[in-house]
């Protein structure tokens, strides 16, 4: 156990910001911690949008469901696949790349350059004693998100990050067992060892909710996972990814 394992362990989602806002430093720290992440083949398909217009964050925020935590934090960062600056550089480089930009592959690579980036960045932001929610609704209309932070072609924004100093701070939500998560070797798929294991968890989340400090009640795991894949939603995301430069092959 060390000092980087405990923050990772310790992770929570905050939703609840004090008014301080973060330093220049704060920032330059986290965005230059996000860039050290791993990225394939030095691609680097990722940007990172602060997002500090009140008006702004007021239209992310209702985007996102009218989550109060997207306003009020202590910075707003967006984090987007970005394969436009490999454009211009197909035309600083006199070379043909488009057909490759528009392949399901590079799209996967920008999406993972990005998650990798945010992750460096979430534990960055923890290890300073903030605290971080991922906001995930900004994709409820991602082409109102593009008129608001004016992206060009070949950008597309994944989710939000809000950063601050806690105001307060929830119990940590148990995540699925070990088991049930780690396999070796092969897959391990028997469906009855599996719903087993489910069982155990949803009893583990039941008596999570019943007792946290805040909004408690009575849910399983898969329980919202049968409501919440049961509906289809934000149908509009192929139509984006083609608007945008993405799988036109």
């Amino acid at each position: 156990m060390n000092e980087v394992i405990e923050t990772l362990l310790n992770h929570r989602s905050v939703r609840d910001f004090t008014d301080e806002t973060l330093t220049d430093e704060q920032i330059q720290t986290i965005v230059e911690s996000a860039q050290r992440a791993s990225t394939s083949s030095f691609i680097q398909a990722y940007s990172i949008i602060g997002v500090t217009d009140e008006a702004k964050k007021k239209r992310l925020a209702e985007i996102a469901g009218n989550q109060s935590y997207v306003v009020e934090n202590g910075h707003f960062f967006v984090f987007c696949a970005d394969l436009h600056r490999h454009e211009m550089i197909g035309e600083l480089q006199e070379a043909e790349v488009s057909a490759t930009l528009e392949t399901d592959e590079k799209l996967l690579v920008a999406v993972i350059d990005a998650a990798l980036a945010s992750q460096n960045a979430a534990v960055a932001a923890e290890s300073m004693g903030l605290g971080i929610c991922y906001i995930g609704g900004i994709r409820n209309d991602l082409f109102a998100v593009k008129e608001v932070l004016e992206l060009p072609e070949r950008v597309i924004p994944l989710f939000g990050m809000a950063v601050g100093v806690p105001a307060s701070v929830e119990d940590q939500k148990p995540r699925l067992p070990f088991q049930h998560v780690y396999h070796e070797n092969t897959y391990e798929a028997n469906p009855e060892r599996m719903k087993q294991s489910l069982s155990d968890y949803d009893a583990l989340i039941h008596d999570y909710y019943m007792v946290r400090g805040s909004n408690p009640r009575k849910d399983t795991w898969t329980g919202q996972m049968g409501r919440m894949l049961s509906k289809s939603t934000r149908l509009d995301v192929k139509d984006f990814l083609k608007a945008q430069g993405y799988l036109k092959q």
